[in-house]
């Protein structure tokens, strides 16, 4: 599954203003060549979850392989009144020129990691902040969404049903990437088969059955022009006394006699999980128990957790609004931080942001990410954020400790240490390989396996650990106590 790749849309002007004036700043203030570090991060789980998941890395690197200042963008910006002609040159001859480290799509990620970093002038990195930010929070909220809502179903497939509900064209479209990424099976959202092969899925509307005479010729019309795939909206008028009635008549008469099984039958609306119940054994009475039951109607995952408990008969679930915007809580919350700059001789001068409020401290210096795997069971034990320069050696027992409360400690044996971040972008040169949509949807699967159950919990979640090395938490507790002191 190769996706299709967008040609000839520059975003380059998908930027907050004020990256514009800093910018403009920047180069006025003799910073046209200094070498910044920034990272981008989150702070916590959206709904309360132990863990997100990656993803939107391959928008980042298309719009980062586009990035262009055209005349009528410098023409516009020179309009203000508030930019240097220096500035707008610097732009008219901007060429991309950072390098980028990313963890892949589809990894299990967790708060304070660096899940992007990048390294370059500082007025290029601060420039592609806003997208940065714009697509890997958006991509990574519908993905960590999706992948909630395919664990509730357990095992039962999830389609994407919420191309209509999703704020605008590009949250339906990368919504629905994501949403595959996370676990989804396909899509109702055509263009998404078109461009990224995500099957495309869907049966009727109401419209359908209430524009013929009666519910029973809307059924015998479509299971003609489809007997391969039939599968019957059953609750427009009534699904007990007349929608399942009708579709096994129809079943009967039209699909079986071309040589085919009925696909299944959708549910809508009322209480899907007694309906589901009463229409499993109608279908297994009339000699259909393999006709699958689908349900829809603003389903999220919880009310599909409750459904399974409560005994829901559905094979598959139809997930729209609560899918695509990710409610309740709509929003990722990722943020982007100087973390570093460097000095002439390549050095590092480590940058912190200190607040009264501890969750929006950073954490300081060019760093790295190490995920620890347990050698025997194959589980995820903790990830350690490490200057960049570390390493992790596996052969050797390693300590791992609470960065906010020290005593907490363990020492690791038997373990593989792996690094997540794979670099994508070296000096403005992209070395980021396309993926295949379905390897990533896999690989996904799969790191979510490695990850223990009690981290996967829906409600209070374990907290996985995510450390600092010795060498990092003494430089940030030293940066820490020289802003305190002053």
């Amino acid at each position: 599954m190769t996706e299709k790749m967008p040609t000839g849309k520059n975003l380059t002007m998908l930027t907050d203003f004020y990256e514009m004036t800093m910018a403009n700043g920047y180069l006025a203030n003799g910073y046209r060549d200094t070498i910044a570090y920034f990272d981008m991060f989150f702070r916590r789980v959206p709904n309360s979850g132990g863990f997100a998941i990656m993803a939107g890395v391959q928008q980042l690197v298309e719009y980062l392989n586009q990035l262009v200042f055209t005349p009528e963008d410098i023409a516009y910006l020179r309009s203000t009144g508030i930019f240097n002609e220096e500035f707008l040159a610097y732009l008219s001859d901007f060429k991309f020129c950072c390098d980028i480290w990313a963890i892949p799509e589809g990894t299990p990620i967790f708060p304070g990691e660096p899940i992007v970093t990048v390294r370059g002038p500082v007025i290029q990195a601060q420039l592609i902040e806003t997208m940065l930010l714009l697509t890997i929070n958006h991509q990574s909220l519908i993905a960590t969404k999706a992948n909630r809502i395919v664990r509730a179903a357990q095992g039962r497939a999830v389609m994407e049903f919420g191309s209509r509900r999703a704020q605008g064209p590009d949250g339906a479209i990368y919504g629905a990437r994501a949403a595959f990424i996370g676990g989804c099976c396909g899509t109702a959202c055509t263009i998404c088969d078109r461009d990224f092969a995500i099957p495309a899925l869907g049966t009727m509307a109401h419209s359908w059955v209430q524009l013929f005479d009666s519910e029973l010729d809307a059924f015998r019309a479509y299971a003609e022009q489809y007997p391969s795939s039939c599968t019957l909206l059953v609750d427009t008028y009534n699904a007990l006394k007349s929608g399942v009635p009708n579709a096994i008549k129809v079943f009967n008469e039209v699909v079986v006699p071309r040589g085919f099984r009925p696909a299944g039958i959708r549910i809508d609306s009322g209480d899907i999980t007694y309906l589901s119940r009463k229409a499993r054994k109608m279908l297994d009475e009339a000699g259909f128990p393999d006709c699958k039951i689908c349900a829809s109607n603003s389903l999220d995952e919880t009310i599909i957790r409750d459904m399974l408990v409560q005994g829901a008969c559905v094979d598959s679930f139809g997930v729209g609004e609560r899918l695509i915007t990710a409610a309740p809580e709509p929003v990722f919350g990722g943020v982007y931080k100087l973390s570093g700059v460097e000095n002439p001789d390549g050095s590092v001068t480590p940058k912190i942001k200190v607040s009264e409020n501890v969750a929006k401290i950073t954490t300081p210096c060019f760093k790295g990410l190490w995920r620890l795997f347990d050698r025997e069971t194959g589980k995820a034990l903790a990830d350690v954020i490490t200057l960049h320069e570390e390493t992790i050696d596996d052969t050797k027992p390693y300590e791992i400790f609470d960065p906010d409360h020290v005593w907490k400690r363990k020492t690791l044996t038997n373990f593989r240490a792996v690094r997540l971040q794979e670099k994508i972008f070296e000096g403005g040169r992209c070395l980021a390989k396309e993926r295949d949509l379905r390897e990533i949807q896999s690989y996904c699967a799969a790191q979510v396996e490695t990850l223990w159950d009690e981290v996967k919990r829906f409600e209070n979640p374990h907290q996985y650990y995510v450390d600092l090395s010795p060498e990092l938490w003494k430089i940030k507790n030293r940066l820490l106590e020289e802003h305190i002191t002053n």
